[in-house]
C-alpha cells in the first residue's frame, strides 16, 4: 500500500495485476487499484477532478484528468471516508502511477490540491536485473 497526507486528506491506494485480464504475449497488461480517501480535517470537503500521471517501462507517459473519479464527485465530511476501485491498461509489463485530486471546500467554494501517491504496477512479466 501506498499513502500520503495533503491538507489533512489522506490518500491510500493498494494496486493489484490482474492475470487474468491481462494478455503478456500480446503487450497487454492489466492493473486495478483500491483507493480510499479519508478525510481527516474539521471540515467536510469535496472531490471535484482527478489528474493522473501515468508511465510505463519505457518512460512514455500518459495524462488522464476529468471531473470526479468513477463518476462520482463525493463529498466526505470529517472523518468519513470513500472507496473506489478503478484500473489502468498498460502495454508494458510494469509502471508508475501517481497525480492529484483537486478538492474544494464547500463552506467556502475554495479549491485545493491534494498528491495521491507515486505507486508502482509490477506485474510477473517483468524483467529482473541484478545491479
Amino acid at each position: 500500500m501506498y499513502s500520503a497526507t495533503t491538507h489533512d486528506v489522506r490518500v491510500t491506494v493498494a494496486p493489484l495485476f490482474l492475470e487474468n485480464q491481462s494478455e503478456p504475449d500480446e503487450g497487454h497488461f492489466v492493473w486495478a487499484y483500491q483507493v480510499t480517501i479519508g478525510n481527516e480535517s474539521t471540515a467536510t470537503i469535496q472531490l471535484m477532478r482527478r489528474h493522473w500521471i501515468i508511465t510505463d517501462a519505457h518512460g512514455h507517459v500518459q495524462e488522464v484528468e476529468g471531473p470526479g473519479v468513477v463518476g462520482l464527485q463525493p463529498v466526505l465530511p470529517p472523518g468519513e471516508v470513500f472507496e473506489y476501485t478503478s484500473g489502468c491498461p498498460l502495454s508494458t509489463a510494469s509502471g508508475f502511477m501517481e497525480g492529484t485530486y483537486k478538492m474544494r471546500w464547500p463552506d467556502t467554494n475554495e479549491m485545493f490540491e491534494v498528491r495521491i501517491p507515486a505507486f508502482s504496477l509490477d506485474s510477473p512479466h517483468g524483467g529482473h536485473s541484478i545491479h
